[in-house]
């Protein structure tokens, strides 16, 4: 693993085991403080353990590391230097119309998520000194979630019924700690599209990239995830297009897997298509698994203007007991009609920097994250709350800043026709 976190050339922001980062660097403490806020995001209800882990010893863990987060942040960055982010005061916005309507209605509980909102959001400000568009904090993204994969691993070679048990229909689960297999193949999805974009940019080596790209992509397909197979499959696909016209090893790539993709739909397609199935009849695949009534049933219920515009109060993300797996919908519940347009916003506008930039690597992983999280947006939530989409954007926007010493674009200077001397007369 170590071989896929080297950047080609020096280790000037002391990423390397053991290296100090330059003057103005990036410290490592800024890498604990990374881990520490995906930490918080892996949350405390999911599958049953190996363990009994009491939930409230979980949530005490992720909610002290957000705060240990915070303080290791602010000590890290006492001036309160902060870089200029549409996305995070976006980001800041979104807590508007989350305490408005978590005073109003809802109570204590959706206070204490409003302040776990306000501090992730703080901790990001802090964290955003050094954000200069490089591939820093991809390494650190790649880091964490590989190491929660291995934790999730380490559970199914320990008890490997606990890991795929029956009542998730034999898909992988977290056996050492409660991870759902949506989760295991969100993780899984995001590290092997960012390892495979560094691999294509010659920021590691085959075998460091393979050491990821293999045990992810059997751990993907072990939870059965749709969303996050199509994810993978269609945010690469468009940061590969991104980088074909600067990139011969894309092109190659892109070609074989046009070539490999089509191979396997005429080869495998019924066992592909039993896969994506995972046994269920087309009526249940139509209705989303039963989202769909969950939907209609939120968007049907009655609702006050005040609710209608603030929302009911950030909560648990379900609707009558069941959970409402649409990020949309969830943040139109707990946030309202503002909490909509202001998601909206911070997708259109990570998405609108993305098109303007120029061709690059960065720009390729910003693209592939900002993809997954829309595409996962219909049929997950996370979008309005703290959460790993929250990361994996953030990561987007922290790709997308431009350099702070970068260079002025260079003045073009229109040559002067030289005037005849009648027309000066």
């Amino acid at each position: 693993m170590a071989e896929l976190l080297k950047p080609g050339g020096p280790d000037t922001a002391g990423t390397r085991p053991g290296a100090a980062p330059r003057p103005g660097g990036t410290p490592k403490t800024v890498g604990i403080i990374w881990a520490l806020l995906a930490l918080n995001t892996l949350g405390s209800a999911g599958a049953k353990t190996v363990f009994t882990i009491p939930r409230s010893l979980i949530q005490m863990a992720t909610m002290g590391a957000l705060v240990a987060a915070f303080v290791l942040a602010l000590a890290l960055n006492l001036r309160l230097r902060v870089r200029p982010s549409a996305f995070v005061f976006l980001l800041t916005l979104l807590l508007v119309p989350s305490l408005i309507s978590s005073v109003q209605l809802a109570g204590f509980g959706a206070l204490f998520r409003c302040t776990r909102l306000a501090l992730f959001v703080g901790t990001l400000w802090l964290l955003s000194r050094w954000w200069d568009g490089s591939l820093t904090f991809v390494r650190y993204h790649v880091r964490m979630y590989f190491a929660v994969l291995v934790l999730v691993a380490a559970g199914l070679a320990v008890s490997p019924a606990t890991a795929m048990p029956e009542y998730y229909g034999g898909r992988l689960v977290g056996a050492l700690w409660p991870l759902t297999p949506p989760q295991i193949g969100q993780y899984s999805a995001v590290i092997i599209g960012l390892t495979v974009l560094l691999l294509l940019g010659r920021r590691t080596t085959g075998a460091g990239a393979a050491v990821i790209i293999v045990p992810s992509l059997v751990l993907l397909a072990m939870t059965h995830t749709r969303t996050a197979t199509l994810g993978l499959l269609i945010g690469l696909g468009l940061a590969i297009g991104s980088l074909v016209l600067t990139s011969a090893a894309a092109r190659r790539f892109f070609a074989w897997a046009v070539v490999c993709a089509a191979v396997a739909a005429v080869v495998f397609s019924s066992a592909l298509r039993a896969w994506f199935l995972r046994g269920q009849s087309q009526e249940n695949f139509a209705n989303l698994t039963g989202r769909a009534k969950v939907w209609d049933s939120l968007l049907a219920a009655p609702r006050t203007t005040g609710e209608k515009v603030f929302g009911t109060g950030l909560g648990d993300k379900s609707f009558d007991g069941l959970p409402i797996d649409n990020s949309w919908l969830a943040v139109y519940d707990e946030q309202g009609l503002l909490g909509v347009t202001i998601v909206a916003a911070m997708i259109l506008v990570l998405g609108g920097v993305a098109l303007l930039r120029a061709p690059s690597l960065p720009r390729a992983c910003a693209i592939f994250l900002i993809s997954y999280c829309a595409l996962s947006s219909y049929t997950e939530v996370g979008l309005g709350d703290a959460s790993a989409y929250l990361l994996h954007l953030t990561l987007a926007a922290s790709l997308l800043v431009a350099p702070a010493g970068a260079a002025p674009l260079p003045v073009v200077e229109i040559p002067r026709r030289r005037v005849p001397r009648w027309a000066r007369r």
